[in-house]
C-alpha cells in the first residue's frame, strides 16, 4: 500500500474501532490476531464452563488474551480493574504458570487512552505471578498490529475502500486529522510552574530566525501537550507519517528560502486555510518538530535529507 492507501485503511479501521463494543470487538481482535500470530487459537464460551477466562491464546509462545469492550470505558474504570483481577486469577486457575508466560488484556479505549491505575494493575499481576509480560493492549496497539500485516490481510479486516486518488472532496491526510483534533480541544489550564519550554535560542540563531519567530514557536509549544496526548493514544503510523510529512515540506521549501521566509513558507503550506485559527494550530505542530529538529537544523549538524 502507498501512503494514501494506508491513510484510507487507517480511517476505515478507526471507524470500526469507534463503532464496535462487546462480542463484535472481540471478533475483530480474534481476526487480527489470527493473521498476526499463525498459531493463534480463538476461544469461545462453551456451555456452563464458559471460556475459562481465555478469549484466545498462542500456546506455543505461552501468550493468553482476554478482551473487553464496554460501551463507555471512562465510566467503567473500577469495573475494568475488577475484571482484570478476576480474569487473570480465573485464567491461572485453569492454566499452569508454566503455560502462561504472557498475559494481554485487550480493551477498546476508542483511542482515548486508559486510566494509569490500569497499567499499574497489570504490572502488579506480572510481578505477583512471575509472568514475562502483562500488558494492556489498546486501540493504538491494534492499529500497530494492523499495519504489520500483509496488504491483503489489512483489506480483509478494514474491508474494501475506494481509490484515494479518485476522491476529490475528502481530505484524509494525517496532518488534517491532527489539526482538526487540536482545534476541537478546549483551552487547557496549565500550571506555569510545571510548563517546560525548551531553551532553543541557539537553534533560533543558527537557523537565522528572528525573535518574532521564536515567540511564535514558544506560543505553540505551550499547547504541545495536547498534540503529544493525541499521538500517544494513536498508533505509531500517525506520529511517523506526521513527522515525515513535516520534514518533507521543510526540505522542499528550504530549496527556495531560508530564515523567516522559510518559516512562513512552511506555515502557509501546512495550514489548510490562511486564517489565524488554522495557523495557530499548525504552530503547535511546528513547535514540536522544531524542538526535535525534524524541521530546521540542529546547530553543528548538516541538513537532514
Amino acid at each position: 500500500m502507498d501512503t494514501a492507501e494506508r491513510a484510507m485503511a487507517r480511517m476505515f479501521f478507526k471507524s470500526k474501532i469507534l463503532s464496535l463494543d462487546g462480542m463484535a470487538f472481540q471478533d475483530l481482535v480474534s481476526q487480527m490476531l489470527g493473521y498476526a500470530e499463525k498459531d493463534f487459537c480463538p476461544i469461545k464460551p462453551w456451555g456452563n464452563i464458559g471460556d475459562r477466562k481465555n478469549d484466545g491464546c498462542v500456546p506455543s509462545k505461552g501468550i493468553y488474551y482476554q478482551v473487553y469492550a464496554p460501551e463507555d470505558l471512562e465510566k467503567s474504570y473500577m469495573q475494568v480493574i475488577n475484571k482484570i483481577d478476576g480474569d487473570s486469577a480465573g485464567l491461572l486457575e485453569h492454566y499452569t504458570l508454566s503455560a502462561v508466560k504472557t498475559y494481554y488484556f485487550v480493551v477498546n479505549d476508542k483511542y482515548k487512552g486508559v486510566h494509569p491505575d490500569i497499567s499499574l494493575v497489570m504490572e502488579r499481576i506480572r510481578q505477583d505471578k512471575g509472568l514475562e509480560e502483562a500488558k494492556i493492549l489498546c486501540a493504538k496497539d491494534l492499529e500497530n498490529i494492523l499495519f504489520g500485516l500483509a496488504d491483503d490481510e489489512i483489506l480483509a479486516i478494514v474491508g474494501p475502500f475506494p481509490d484515494p486518488s479518485k476522491i476529490r472532496l475528502l481530505d484524509y491526510s494525517i496532518l488534517s486529522e491532527v489539526i482538526g483534533h487540536i482545534m476541537a480541544q478546549p483551552l487547557q489550564r496549565s500550571d506555569a510552574s510545571s510548563l517546560i519550554v525548551p531553551d532553543w535560542d541557539e537553534k533560533i540563531v543558527f537557523n537565522g530566525l528572528s525573535r518574532k519567530i521564536a515567540d511564535l514557536l514558544n506560543s505553540g509549544m505551550i499547547h504541545v501537550g495536547t498534540l503529544d496526548e493525541y499521538l500517544k493514544n494513536n498508533g505509531d503510523y500517525v506520529a511517523e507519517e506526521l513527522r515525515d510529512h513535516l520534514h518533507d515540506v521543510y526540505y522542499d521549501e528550504s530549496k527556495r528560502a531560508t530564515g523567516d521566509e522559510l518559516f512562513y513558507a512552511i506555515l502557509s503550506r501546512l495550514s489548510p486555510r490562511q486564517q489565524m485559527m488554522f495557523q495557530n494550530t499548525v504552530l503547535v505542530i511546528m513547535a514540536k518538530y522544531f524542538e526535535t529538529c525534524d524541521i530546521f537544523e540542529e546547530p553543528g549538524k548538516e541538513r537532514k535529507r
